[in-house]
């Protein structure tokens, strides 16, 4: 990969950032498969939604956002849609194991 200093022109600006974009995303299926492994581990639906979990989550994320110059508030509602979305996953692979 490039920094972005060495990119010489936005062709190579976009296709670094395709690059990152596809790593996050692959990083996000590792992660839904950890979530989908933790469901084996919980022994209710309130486990699975884990609320305090949730808030302690959201909050180091939120000090990471902070460290990296991002918002913390728009990290957080990525973070939130993210996890909602991984809960109702974890939801339905509970229900069926």
């Amino acid at each position: 990969m490039k920094t972005p200093e060495e990119c010489l022109d936005m062709q190579e600006i976009r296709k670094e950032i395709d690059q990152i974009d596809k790593n996050v995303i692959d990083l996000l299926g590792l992660r839904f498969n950890y979530v989908k492994a933790a469901a084996k581990f919980k022994k209710n639906e309130l486990e699975v939604n884990a609320p305090d979990r949730l808030v302690t989550m959201l909050s180091q994320r939120r000090n990471w956002a902070k460290e990296n110059n991002l918002s913390p508030d728009v990290i957080e509602k990525m973070y939130r849609d993210l996890v909602n979305y991984f809960i109702d996953q974890e939801l339905k692979h509970f229900k069926e194991a």
